[in-house]
């Protein structure tokens, strides 16, 4: 067999392992190193190829398409310093629990470490930032090779998709020449498939969680970051059963599209009525139970850890506990759907009434603080209020996600929300916004600051290449707004040098070069106005000015008001 055949029936055995593991999306970077795999997917009709020039881009786009899915994404690149430019989306991928499948394209073992271009150190370079690696051998007419290849694909994706989730990386070296023959056949593997079971609790597990949560006096249900195939349904009818408030981070879903015999027990203000101290007091838990990572909120976990509860139970998958203040008592190993057929059948609860009525009055603060504000977290209620039903809403670390828990309200409208709270990092956002919108097909929505968008403005490029439905709301206040929130705020020096780094850049001129929309407000009223005008190109971007003072002074503002509020009610 000459050298093309062997080439090519070594990238068809990769790709059609590939896509029997269930594959369907792969993010490719251009490249000479990665050309035989570039054309083998370009090549298919059972995978869609998305482009982008941008490694780091590129990695971050792939991480969007399989949070929004649940389902295995490859990338592709060639070799160098391209295969570092993964390393940040890697790493939210692995503390994220996203199935990326990492292919790297080098240079052949005898030009390794020798002073050739574009040749560095690959196999094994992710650390343990990835669940598996391995490097392949060089494309040979040898059967062990092939079946290894074809095996091995299969085995990282698996490993991939096992819970915990996370990203695993294949090295595939190449010599020149590196063209393929197109329209090959199927190759034919002998390897089928990998099958997996579903981890069901045992019968003396669900005993003990019947009895525990029937003997509860306190309960409460945490609900953190969910995936998408999550049962809301049966999540709900298990929670009526309990009786029990649910304090629902945005990023479990649970906000919107429910079930309205629930809506009283979706706590969605639990951030603001836990700044208030008599309410903490007052209101602490004998038991929790908590599905997903531990939510966003900073009162939350400073309410859990004043209170400890006797029983705090999380529910995971994965052996691996997500645990960081160390509150858990229990950890039950099992897939979250299979514990949502009990009904524990409690009666209705005093403590759920009044989660209940303080998360009421905290609602009334925060609409009316939308209605008369004039900062960020106004023009973000402005937003989620005019988000239509069947989108998706993607927000930034640091203040946006912030706004989001305070002031995205319960909705019965079809909104799904996303973010990258693996490391919390703010790079690589516009770039997981596109994958999110390109994997649900959805119309899209990002908020992000305008030090995010400066970390990401390659990201756009993704508008260039396939068609998309994004609106960017890019809080432009000068810098980093969440540090007016932090005690080096107080410190007054150096805080503007170190921390605020204003840079006095505008995103007018960004929108123009890739033929973006543009629009650029200066309050709520005019974000609605902006929001009501009909939207001509497939990414908009609007820009917000607001100044972090005014923001830091308002949201206290709600605080205080909210409080105020839930010490009259106390006081009656």
């Amino acid at each position: 067999m000459d050298e093309r055949k062997v080439l090519t029936s070594y990238v068809m055995r990769i790709r059609e392992s590939l896509i029997r593991a269930g594959v369907r999306q792969v993010v490719v970077s251009p490249g000479s190193r990665s050309t035989p795999l570039a054309y083998a997917f370009a090549d298919s009709d059972k995978v869609r190829v998305h482009r982008q020039t941008d490694e780091r881009s590129a990695a971050f786009c792939g991480l969007g398409m399989a949070k929004a899915t649940g389902e295995p994404v490859a990338v592709l690149c060639t070799s160098g310093t391209a295969a570092s430019n993964y390393m940040p989306a890697i790493t939210e991928a692995k503390y994220a629990r996203v199935p990326l499948i990492i292919l790297t394209a080098d240079r052949p073992h005898e030009l390794r470490e020798v002073g050739a271009p574009q040749a560095i150190d690959q196999p094994g370079m992710y650390g343990r930032m990835v669940k598996y690696s391995a490097d392949f051998p060089v494309p040979e007419d040898r059967v062990e090779s092939l079946e290894y290849i074809g095996r091995h694909v299969q085995r990282a994706v698996s490993v991939a998709t096992d819970a915990p989730a996370g990203p695993v990386h294949l090295n595939v070296p190449f010599r020149e020449p590196l063209l393929i023959d197109f329209g090959a056949e199927d190759p034919g593997l002998s390897f089928r498939s990998v099958r997996r079971g579903t981890m069901i609790p045992d019968p003396e597990m669900v005993r003990w969680f019947t009895e525990t949560a029937s003997a509860a006096k306190r309960g409460l249900i945490i609900a953190g970051e969910l995936p998408p195939d999550f049962d809301k349904e049966a999540f709900w009818k298990f929670v009526r059963s309990l009786g029990w408030p649910v304090l629902a981070d945005p990023l479990s879903g649970l906000r919107s599209g429910k079930f309205a015999e629930s809506e009283d027990l979706c706590i969605d203000q639990y951030d603001a009525v836990l700044k208030n101290e008599r309410f903490k007091q007052e209101m602490a838990p004998d038991t929790v139970i908590r599905f997903g990572p531990q939510p966003v909120s900073k009162p939350l976990t400073l309410f859990l850890n004043a209170n400890r509860p006797d029983v705090y139970i999380v529910v995971d998958e994965s052996p691996a506990f997500r645990d960081p203040h160390h509150l858990a008592t229990d950890h039950l190993q099992c897939a979250p759907d299979m514990l949502l057929g009990i009904r524990a059948e409690n009666p209705p609860s005093g403590y759920a009434a009044l989660w209940t009525e303080a998360n009421r009055i905290a609602a009334e603060e925060t609409r009316r603080a939308v209605m008369e504000g004039t900062d960020e977290g106004a023009m973000a209620g402005v937003l989620f209020a005019d988000i239509p039903d069947g989108s998706d809403l993607f927000a930034s670390s640091s203040m946006p996600i912030r706004d989001v828990d305070t002031y995205f309200l319960n909705t019965g409208r079809d909104i799904g929300i996303f973010a990258n709270r693996g490391v919390n990092g703010i790079d690589g956002v516009v770039s997981t916004a596109f994958g999110v919108q390109a994997a649900r097909k959805r119309p899209a929505y990002l908020l992000i600051g305008d030090l995010a968008m400066l970390h990401d403005m390659n990201g756009l490029i993704s508008s260039r290449f396939g068609e998309t439905d994004l609106t960017i709301l890019v809080m432009n206040n000068d810098g980093g707004g969440i540090f007016s929130y932090l005690p080096q705020a107080g410190a007054g020096r150096y805080f503007e040098e170190l921390f605020g780094t204003p840079t006095g850049l505008k995103f007018k001129s960004l929108a123009e070069m890739y033929g973006c929309q543009y629009d650029a407000v200066d309050s709520a009223d005019g974000l609605r106005q902006s929001l009501l005008q009909p939207k001509q190109t497939s990414v908009r971007i609007i820009e917000a000015f607001s100044d972090r003072q005014v923001n830091l002074n308002e949201h206290r503002k709600l605080w205080q008001a909210v409080g105020e509020r839930l010490d009259a009610e106390w006081n009656r």
